[in-house]
């Protein structure tokens, strides 16, 4: 650590990369013992891009077992990290509700028994079966209260003809809001957002993150979910946090052009429920707008993320948090709030 005054560190998401025959162990009911050609994976792909190559990059991360995460947890410093997936940001591609249930629970009692059992250190969210939502909320209070999840993942990509905002999804918000524990909106898949014509992969991924967001932002914030549950902490992942400043404005002009006649679930402005409830944002180290998204929305609403093991190979991410520190227009209690308090606050850790 470069900096005195910010001693601890707290990774508000990390991944893990899956290992399908395990998770296999943990189904139950009538998938338990089943047999399955192992060219299908339990998850559907993200989308059609070559994902996890390290061709050229000796150092690219391949593997993340449980020895693995907490060696990373050792080099970086940090006090905890929390685990979200990477081929289960896919559960919202899955078409039948029944096997989304039965490989959404197999998923997390994976997780618990590999992770959170070997290290206190290791956080985990719950896989949720978005296509039951009634389901989805009882798997989140088991993941919670017999597997000692942190909270939630929502995926931004789904196969259901509706964003988070409609009525049909109040059972999740419900229940996460009576247990206290967070949601997080994460990117993941691209597939259905007009990125396909597109001929290079840094072109899809520049965009595949934020664009979701956003529709899943604008959804929940518009069609009131934040109005009924105004004590949901919820968070949008995976896509930095510039977008939001402009959101925000985008939002706040239409609803101030065209007022209840298209915002009927609101009774105040879009960016006052930003300000007024527990919404919050992962941002990027590097990222030119991260100070002023800070005056905007408060530091106390930006969370650090690793990403690990994603996209980069294992040195780039020990430079993450001294480059951060190094950033002069952020103020040490800025960095305080970014790199740990607000992910203690958010999770509960």
């Amino acid at each position: 650590m470069q900096n005195p005054n910010v001693t601890k560190v707290i990774d508000a998401d990390g991944h893990i990369y899956e290992n399908h025959e395990e998770i296999e162990e943990y189904f139950e009911g009538i998938y338990r013992g089943m047999r399955r050609a192992r060219a299908y994976p339990l998850f559907p792909s993200l989308d059609g891009w070559p994902r996890g190559l390290g061709a050229g990059r000796p150092d690219k991360v391949t593997e993340t077992k449980p020895e693995d995460v907490i060696k990373f947890v050792d080099n970086m410093g940090l006090e905890s990290t929390v685990l979200y997936p990477t081929a289960a940001l896919a559960i919202g591609l899955v078409q039948e509700p029944a096997w989304a249930c039965a490989v959404s629970r197999a998923y997390n009692n994976w997780f618990h028994h590999r992770y959170i059992k070997k290290d206190s250190r290791l956080k985990g969210v719950a896989v949720l079966p978005i296509q039951d939502p009634a389901k989805a909320a009882e798997e989140l209070r088991y993941a919670v209260e017999k597997l000692d999840m942190v909270g939630a993942f929502l995926p931004s990509a789904m196969v259901m003809s509706k964003a988070f905002g409609h009525a049909n999804f109040e059972p999740i918000f419900r229940e996460a809001e009576q247990l206290g524990v967070p949601l997080g909106v994460h990117g993941a898949p691209s597939r259905g957002f007009g990125f396909d014509f597109f001929e290079d992969q840094g072109q899809v991924h520049a965009l595949e993150h934020p664009f979701p967001l956003m529709i899943q932002f604008t959804s929940i914030i518009c069609d009131g979910v934040l109005e009924r549950f105004p004590k949901l902490k919820i968070a949008f992942l995976e896509a930095g946090c510039g977008w939001l400043p402009y959101m925000m404005d985008r939002l706040d002009y239409e609803y101030e052009t065209r007022g209840a006649r298209s915002f009927p679930n609101m009774k105040k402005k879009p960016s006052d429920y930003v300000k007024d409830c527990p919404v919050y944002v992962s941002c990027e180290p590097e990222e030119h707008s991260l100070a002023y998204v800070s005056q905007v929305i408060g530091a106390d609403r930006i969370m650090f993320p690793s990403d690990y093991p994603h996209e980069r190979v294992y040195g780039e991410f020990l430079k993450d948090i001294p480059e951060l520190l190094k950033r002069p227009e952020l103020s040490d209690d800025a960095k305080q709030k970014i790199l740990y308090d607000n992910a203690k606050e958010f999770y509960r850790i």
